[in-house]
């Protein structure tokens, strides 16, 4: 059996099926891209699989992806993200835009911002 008929057996098996995204993809780079997609999508890694699609969403919502913001979604509470984690996330992804946003229009000094970055950290982690 070839890599190809090999990879589209296993995603297959992994999946249900193979998504015709994944069939447009030209053979080489299916049988590149696959274990990688298979290894941090649904696979057991380092981090937990809600955290990694509470991640994925908030990076989904900052790209304004749709499909990814379906996916990151559905995986999410496929992993048993509440609906308050989702909207938590909501208000992270836009924190984090909106201060980068804030921070590059300033055109902020990242050495002092790190400097007071660590400040604050050392502030903080006394006050737990």
């Amino acid at each position: 059996m070839s890599e190809i008929d090999n990879t589209l057996k296993d995603i297959k098996k992994t999946l249900g099926m193979v998504p015709g995204f994944m069939k447009a993809l030209p053979e080489d780079a299916l049988v590149h891209e696959w274990p990688i997609w298979k290894r941090y999508t649904v696979e057991q890694t380092e981090i937990p699989e809600k955290y990694r699609e509470l991640m994925g969403l908030a990076i989904a919502a900052n790209i304004k992806c749709p499909y990814c913001l379906f996916f990151h979604s559905a995986m999410a509470k496929m992993a048993g993200a509440t609906d308050e984690e989702l909207a938590e996330v909501a208000v992270l992804a836009g924190l984090t835009s909106r201060w980068s946003a804030i921070l590059h229009a300033q055109m902020y000094d990242l050495d002092t911002f790190e400097k007071e970055g660590q400040k604050i950290g050392g502030f903080l982690s006394k006050k737990k």
